[in-house]
């Protein structure tokens, strides 16, 4: 009970602060089931929220058939079990990023479309709603998640608190790693996942080691003072148009030794590269001076240009070209690879 009490003490703050950002909230953990029931899911082993899903394609795509708003539901919520969790992490992004592509048939004529899952470029147009204690079932356990965001129905933001005398790194140790296990299909949509115990927080991929979970200590600018804590994690993270920018240009998979990795920015490189971001824009006044980025060794140098790049040719109209000058060959094959 005690144990509880500390988790609330955390945990209701927590969700105060989402509902301040935007989000709809609401307790779980007595859900009832079916299409009238808490969340419109129709077991404890469903992680997507159809009912939110099939409301925001409608809003998302007037245009399309209700054929194919459900084709594109379909592939969303299909078994990916065979496929190891990174590589479906992987194939549910993208169908997030650039929309899902279904074919339909009109008086005897293949048409492909493809079906908007989130709007990028108006957050508010999209739905936010956040689950405490959330039951999930996997083929042999049932476990308790203490926050999943949703956006659109779908579980985007994965948050587990501890208490604030446990030592963090138990929230990977002992919960993260077994919800992964017994719960993959939650992870298969899983944009971040949160690690908490109120003073201290980290934010990693779903296949983030424990020592590449990174601390958040600045919301808007460089300059701010740093606050390692649970309130700017969720400001600075999971306010819906920083949300959606973090989902949509910093995030990358990269093949490696042991196999696919999902790498997310760090807390620099996102404040960084957005400030680079705004001085292309701004070039018609600041005659073409955009700044210098500054990182120390080891802080991820190659993938801030490439969330640069990718950002620069997602969000800003023009026809660019990206000159790379690197003073040692070694890193041009690095360099070269990494944007590969």
């Amino acid at each position: 009970m005690n144990d509880y009490s500390e988790d609330a003490l955390i945990e209701q703050p927590a969700i105060a602060i989402f509902s301040d950002l935007g989000w709809q909230t609401k307790n779980c953990f007595r859900e009832t089931f079916g299409n009238s029931g808490t969340l419109g899911r129709e077991t404890s082993s469903e992680v997507v929220l159809v009912n939110q899903l099939r409301s925001a394609l409608l809003r998302l795509n007037p245009e399309l058939s209700r054929e194919a708003l459900n084709l594109a539901i379909d592939e969303l919520t299909q078994d990916r079990s065979m496929m190891s969790p990174a590589k479906a992490n992987q194939e549910v992004y993208h169908l997030l990023k650039d929309g899902v592509k279904v074919s339909t048939r009109i008086d005897d004529t293949e048409h492909v479309e493809t079906v908007r899952i989130i709007d990028w470029t108006n957050p508010k147009n999209n739905e936010y709603f956040l689950a405490q204690q959330l039951w999930i079932s996997g083929e042999i356990y049932n476990r308790r998640a203490d926050l999943v965001g949703f956006v659109n129905g779908l579980p985007l933001v994965f948050v587990e608190l501890k208490a604030s005398h446990k030592r963090l790194e138990n929230a990977f140790d002992n919960n993260l790693r077994d919800y992964k296990n017994s719960i993959p299909q939650l992870f298969w949509y899983n944009a971040i996942v949160i690690l908490s115990n109120g003073s201290k927080s980290r934010i990693g991929s779903i296949t983030s080691e424990w020592e590449h979970f990174s601390e958040w200590k600045k919301i808007n600018k460089e300059g701010e003072e740093g606050i390692v804590s649970l309130e700017t994690m969720i400001r600075g993270t999971c306010e819906p148009s920083r949300l959606l920018d973090i989902v949509e240009n910093f995030m990358l998979f990269q093949e490696a030794t042991g196999g696919l990795n999902k790498i997310y920015a760090k807390n620099h490189q996102y404040l960084g590269v957005n400030r680079a971001i705004e001085a292309v824009k701004a070039l018609g006044t600041n005659q073409g001076r955009l700044g210098v980025f500054w990182h120390t060794q080891g802080s991820g140098k190659s993938f801030s240009m490439v969330f640069f790049a990718q950002k620069v040719l997602r969000k800003i109209p023009g026809n660019w070209t990206f000159v790379v000058v690197t003073d040692r060959t070694e890193l041009d094959n690095q360099i070269a690879k990494t944007f590969k």
